[in-house]
């Protein structure tokens, strides 16, 4: 079977991101990627749902395709399967980029630089900065922080651990292409709204796993864990509010409020039972970020090699994982079904 699990090759990729980060070069495989998708969208496009189900079928279908033929030609060599494992692990992860993008924030705003913050946070999330003052410019930074902790480390992570490199490659696939073109306009409402729903899904455990590793690693677990159970449901999104409102207990602040999006704005609810957050919490939410995704790395390690240890033994052990994976998937789905239906019937 060409899925494997190599814990020796998630340690390192996630060693190789720490030392090396996320290289901005239209070379990075997340780059050609999208530019690919994207002239697959040029192809494809029509104002409906069918040709954006198309269009996600083929490009999460080829990423993972190509997962398992690598995994295919690396089969009869430990050294391969690692190495590719390991550059696999690199490519999809951003965790050290986000802190440092987190960092790059803090000390502009630390500078009074409003302009050269709002000019950097398009990389950490869409909102519009132009009219954002330093209050809001540190909110959205301690925002982005939680949520991309789950979707550029924990969730690769998790489908790493669990479904081998082709898991990384079709999550990652799924996660960008939901960053194209799942958020909502008139050109991807309807267009966009399969990429949209499949990264909900896709995210639903690791969403959660996040706010867990959150709890057992914030400055104020107690909180953390309160404001989860209490304001985790109350974001739009069924994943992004288990982050936010785990890291805005665990920091002592509240997250939410008003957002633009390219002219249009939100009202979102919000979450904690602090002041909002300052200049001051970013390098707090920064150090929060990286003990979140060391933990997370080590789950994923020991993770991987007891999968590893199941397909070891055999035909039943194969079934085990093949059960185990499936088992997972469909919580996911089911779970996220279940909150959407839930979310619908709030008032």
């Amino acid at each position: 079977m060409p899925i494997w699990y190599d814990p020796l090759g998630l340690a390192l990729g996630v060693a190789l991101d720490r030392l090396l980060a996320d290289p901005q070069s239209p070379a990075h495989p997340v780059a050609v990627f999208g530019r690919g998708a994207a002239r697959l969208e040029q192809a494809l496009y029509a104002d409906g749902k069918a040709p954006g189900v198309l269009h996600v079928a083929v490009c999460v279908g080829g990423a993972a395709t190509l997962g398992v033929l690598a995994g295919r030609a690396a089969s009869r060599s430990r050294v391969l399967r690692t190495s590719l494992t390991a550059l696999t692990t690199w490519a999809v992860l951003g965790g050290t980029t986000l802190a440092r993008e987190g960092a790059y924030m803090a000390d502009a705003l630390q500078h009074d630089d409003l302009e050269r913050a709002r000019a950097r946070l398009p990389h950490l999330c869409g909102r519009d900065p132009s009219r954002l003052e330093a209050p809001e410019l540190a909110r959205a930074t301690v925002e982005s922080l939680a949520e991309n902790t789950s979707d550029a480390v924990v969730a690769p992570l998790f489908w790493g651990a669990v479904a081998g490199v082709p898991g990384m490659l079709a999550y990652r696939a799924i996660n960008t292409l939901d960053a194209m073109i799942g958020h909502r306009s008139p050109r991807y409402e309807r267009f966009g709204w399969a990429a949209a729903r499949l990264d909900d899904v896709a995210n639903y455990v690791p969403a959660r796993l996040t706010g867990v590793l959150t709890v057992l690693t914030a400055p104020d677990p107690g909180r953390a864990r309160a404001i989860l159970r209490r304001d985790g449901h109350r974001h739009p999104s069924p994943n992004a509010g288990r982050c936010e409102a785990a890291f805005g207990g665990g920091l002592g602040v509240t997250l939410g409020g008003k957002n633009v999006y390219g002219g249009r704005v939100e009202e979102r609810p919000t979450m904690g039972d602090g002041p909002p957050p300052g200049v001051e919490d970013i390098p707090r939410a920064v150090r929060l970020t990286r003990a979140v995704s060391l933990a997370a790395a080590g789950v994923a390690v020991v993770t991987a090699a007891g999968m590893a240890r199941m397909k070891a033994s055999g035909v039943a052990g194969m079934a085990g994982v093949a059960a185990g994976v499936a088992g997972v998937a469909g919580l996911a789905a089911s779970a996220w079904l279940r909150t959407r239906a839930a979310t619908a019937s709030r008032p």
